[in-house]
């Protein structure tokens, strides 16, 4: 009964120290051959047998409830079931834990049946595991056992017969283990690494991870591949995880000039001349500022003279570069109109020959005409005043009679102070009583 009663107080030692732990720990199941070496004088050894049920605490520690026997060629010599407790030192401080070689010590205490006896003993150890799958590891184990004094029939020095001796059998054991490990470790996110090894435990159901649980991050961005636009180009969390090479605000996917600052209504393209087209569409990229343009962005030459609108002073009419867009003024030739000694009315000829000029000033856009009225040295400076306004006047009067505009049109009056010819004759006189044109020009 007491054998059976400190049985069930170390399995449920087990059993509460499992259930107080990480929900990540794992079990194991170890079994192994070996043999052992008593200790006493004279004393040999044989074969053993380990089998023992283990439990993951943390990572330096594990508890396992042990149970091993030896035999010789007599029978069963002893048999124990010991709880121990399993301090490994690959526990990620002294060496690694997923080493190659995995030394550890182990102690513990328990019941030992040997030399028609039980009761309490100890035991303590060392050993080393190769781990040869995820779930299979071979453990080489040396322990020692302090023995419980007992008492068998052997032999006294001295005597002939056996008779019933104290011995406390101490005890050293070499034992090859395979471990197979078990239980399903927590995956809290479902990603296929266990929640201990997991450093990213949250991560969304069906996302790509890597080997430490976390998303997949192809292009190193700190951005994961299930929340990155770009997932193979390094980018900017303000974008998704997308470039924008250029720094213009507009990520490279939707720029379409990525490696030149622009505009977001151009798709990420500039406008250098800012007229409105962008310069992947504009012929003319340095149109001057507040131009206005074309679909191909060019300036507008709405009259077709090669001068620009906004450079055009004259942008609906056709003129010159040199004049600024505008007409240039032409001269004309217009004969000179004679009167007769003292009269202001024109003769025939001299209306046939202001016909022709009204002709071209009707057909020009634009004319400017002055006339200026002479007179001969007849009669008093006062009079020849007054006749040289009148001649003046009768020209204008004509033209005006025909259409012509009086806007662009003036007169001078200079009487006998600017003769053509000097009078001292008659023939000069006559070609002094005129009327001259000093200003006559039009634009076509």
């Amino acid at each position: 009964m007491r054998k059976i009663t400190i049985i069930l107080m170390m399995l449920f030692a087990v059993y509460g120290l499992a259930h107080s732990q990480n929900a990540d720990s794992k079990w194991g199941i170890g079994l192994g051959p070996g043999s052992y070496f008593n200790l006493n004088k004279g004393k040999v050894g044989g074969l053993a047998h380990e089998f023992y049920v283990s439990r993951y605490l943390n990572p330096s520690f594990d508890i396992r409830i042990n149970s091993n026997g030896g035999y010789e060629s007599g029978g069963v010599d002893f048999q124990n079931v010991y709880l121990n407790l399993r301090y490994k030192l690959y526990n990620g401080y002294i060496f690694k834990e997923d080493a190659a070689v995995q030394p550890y010590i182990y102690g513990g205490g328990g019941m030992l049946w040997d030399n028609q006896s039980d009761g309490f003993a100890w035991n303590a150890g060392i050993g080393f595991k190769f781990p040869i799958s995820e779930n299979t590891s071979l453990f080489i184990e040396g322990g020692y056992t302090n023995g419980i004094e007992g008492t068998r029939r052997g032999y006294i020095a001295g005597e002939t017969y056996p008779s019933m001796v104290t011995v406390t059998d101490d005890m050293i054991k070499l034992t090859a283990i395979v471990e197979f490990s078990f239980g399903k470790a927590k995956d809290t996110d479902a990603d296929g690494v266990p929640d201990k090894k997991d450093k990213c435990p949250n991560t969304p159901p069906g996302v790509a991870v890597d080997e430490e649980g976390c998303p997949l991050d192809r292009d190193g961005d700190g951005i994961p591949d299930y929340k990155d636009d770009c997932p193979d180009q390094a980018g900017d969390a303000n974008y998704n995880g997308c470039p924008d090479t250029d720094g213009d605000g507009i990520p490279d996917k939707d720029d379409d000039c990525p490696n030149i600052a622009g505009l977001a209504k151009f798709n990420g393209c500039p406008d250098s001349d800012n007229d409105g087209v962008p310069d992947t569409k504009d012929k003319c990229p340095d149109t001057p500022k507040g131009c206005p343009v074309d679909a191909d962005g060019c300036p507008l030459d709405s009259d077709g003279d090669g001068v620009i609108d906004c450079e055009d002073k004259c942008p609906n009419e056709k003129g010159t570069i040199a004049n600024n867009g505008c007409p240039e003024w032409q001269d004309i030739i217009v004969p000179t109109i004679y009167f007769d000694f003292d009269k202001a009315d024109l003769k025939p000829e001299g209306e046939a020959e202001l016909d022709k000029l009204v002709d071209k000033l009707m057909s020009s856009k634009e004319f400017n005409i002055v006339v200026g009225g002479h007179a001969c040295d007849v009669g008093s400076e006062k009079y020849n005043m007054e006749l040289s306004e009148r001649r003046a006047q009768s020209v204008i009067k004509y033209l005006l009679s025909k259409g012509v505009n009086n806007a662009y049109i003036g007169s001078h009056n200079y009487g006998e102070t600017k003769p053509a010819v000097p009078n001292t004759s008659e023939d000069n006189r006559k070609k002094n009583r005129r009327v001259e044109w000093e200003v006559a020009k039009i634009k076509k």
